[in-house]
């Protein structure tokens, strides 16, 4: 009876040690922090283009959202398994060449399963290839972590991303068109009071001014994200 229970101590040491680093604090705190303290949108200010182009509906900010977060994940996980093969000269290359490979994935799915919002986002999909939070994050972080750390950063800057983009798409699709979704969300006798849908709300520029907001909102309650002058 002695002898079993020492056979099955270090097993059960080594199975805590491996799962105790994945619920690590430092691990969730990659998840975390880009929703909200280093959000890549509103605080690093990255991405903003898309913030502009595919929000004017809920649904498209909802699968590049999605894609995105796709896109990142694998990345991310392919680069930090080949971070010691990469030589320094041509990872950028390399990168973009992952990033590529995954994004046609990712549009090869869409065109298969919703090719009406492939056909809505057009070359907006293609240009997360380009998407500065993918090579940003590829090159600050997956080029010198591991696979499991590196694929927590790729989910949570893909949420942080996806989160700002839904909640801009959000508001422009409920004011600029009482829908969501493409639902009719505001009922008619709302109308029949004499409300009118704000059509400004479906201008680019309301991107940015409702980012702009956001931002504003989120350095009011968190003054640490202030910058000093």
């Amino acid at each position: 009876m002695l002898k079993n229970n020492i056979k099955h101590t270090p097993k059960i040491f080594f199975i805590n040690e491996e799962i105790e680093p994945l619920l690590s604090k430092k691990n969730r705190a990659l998840l975390i922090d880009p929703m909200d303290d280093n959000n890549p949108i509103t605080v690093q200010v990255l991405g903003i283009c898309s913030a502009l182009a595919i929000t004017v509906q809920l649904k498209p900010a909802i699968v590049m959202s999605v894609s995105v977060m796709a896109v990142m994940a694998a990345s991310n996980v392919i680069i930090s398994l080949l971070r010691d093969l990469i030589p320094n000269r041509i990872r950028i290359i390399v990168q973009l060449v992952v990033v590529a490979s995954m994004v046609i994935l990712v549009d090869q799915v869409l065109r298969a399963f919703a090719y009406d919002v492939s056909k809505e986002l057009s070359i907006f999909i293609g240009l997360i290839i380009t998407n500065c939070i993918v090579m940003g994050r590829l090159e600050a972080f997956a080029l010198g972590n591991g696979v499991w750390r590196s694929f927590l950063d790729g989910i949570g800057n893909a949420a942080g991303y996806g989160f700002i983009l839904i909640i801009v798409a959000f508001f422009r699709e409920l004011f600029g068109s009482g829908k969501l979704l493409g639902y009719q969300v505001i009922p008619e006798f709302i109308y029949d009071m004499g409300y009118v849908n704000n059509g400004l709300m479906l201008l680019s520029p309301m991107a940015l001014i409702t980012v702009g907001l956001f931002i504003w909102f989120q350095r009011s309650r968190n003054r640490t994200l202030i910058e000093k002058s």
